[in-house]
């Protein structure tokens, strides 16, 4: 017991210092972690976590240093010398986390990529919900989560989409030839309000685009954009079975219903 009394009134000085710098190390990161998260959501930098990460990183490396020398009798430049030549042989075998780490500092601050961006990766069109170290996660509307390595998405091509580009669902049809084609634009957008209205934004509204002739009639295509969150064949699907049976389509290719096809051979 008298050891250990001993102990603690010969190094109570190195305690209370490691306990105050631990504390204030801790707040530190706290606070900071959320100004940044507030400073980076009212500029134009990236929100993204791998800032706030290296901002907590660097406190605690700070912390660490101040301690060393006082507390433990390590001089801090000979330990980072030695963590130098021991951190080049784990980089070798860490060199595609180092390359992905690398590649997110390069996609954020090059404003090639910013949490909310609409893209399409290698087939895949999603969502950009954040950009973390190692990683890009990005959410596609049917709900599935895609982790692409930041690595790839610099030697990958990627397309942005505007939000609108992304929803927009494009059916095509053929009509009749000579074709009413303002009661058919009428009927249809008729038929696309009862059918999917819970599935299309209101902005943009649906549209009928008129494209040419062919022999078998008139071609357009019907044009609505679906609800955040709604799949585009959910969409496709219920204007299709709708605006399938109407007597003004001309070819079973087109309209998609045996139905029509009847209809319009009569």
């Amino acid at each position: 017991m008298d050891f250990v009394l001993n102990w603690l009134r010969a190094n109570s000085g190195k305690i209370i210092l490691v306990v105050v710098v631990t504390v204030v190390a801790m707040i530190a990161a706290r606070v900071t972690s959320r100004v940044l998260d507030k400073v980076l959501r009212r500029s134009q930098i990236p929100n993204a976590s791998i800032f706030i990460n290296l901002a907590r990183i660097l406190i605690w490396t700070l912390a660490v240093t101040i301690v060393l020398k006082p507390v433990f009798g390590v001089n801090p430049v000979t330990l980072f010398t030695a963590l130098g030549i021991g951190g080049f042989a784990i980089s070798l075998g860490l060199k595609d986390s180092i390359a992905n780490t690398i590649g997110g500092f390069q996609l954020m601050f090059s404003h090639v990529l910013q949490p909310g961006d609409v893209v399409s990766i290698s087939g895949v069109t999603g969502t950009v919900t954040d950009v973390t170290w190692r990683q890009t996660v990005v959410r596609e509307r049917n709900g599935n989560t895609l982790m692409i390595p930041n690595s790839v998405l610099n030697t990958t091509a990627l397309e942005k989409y505007l939000p609108t580009n992304e929803s927009q669902v494009t059916i095509p049809f053929t009509a009749k030839p000579g074709v009413d084609m303002d009661a058919l634009t009428d009927e249809l957008l008729g038929k696309i309000d009862e059918s999917a209205h819970d599935l299309i934004s209101d902005e943009p509204k649906p549209m009928i685009r008129f494209t040419g002739f062919s022999p078998s009639g008139t071609t357009g295509n019907i044009i609505a954009y679906a609800k955040p969150g709604v799949a585009l064949s959910a969409v496709t699907d219920a204007i299709a079975r709708d605006v399938s049976a109407s007597p003004m389509f001309t070819d079973l290719a087109a309209s998609g219903s045996v139905a029509a096809k009847d209809a319009a051979s009569r």
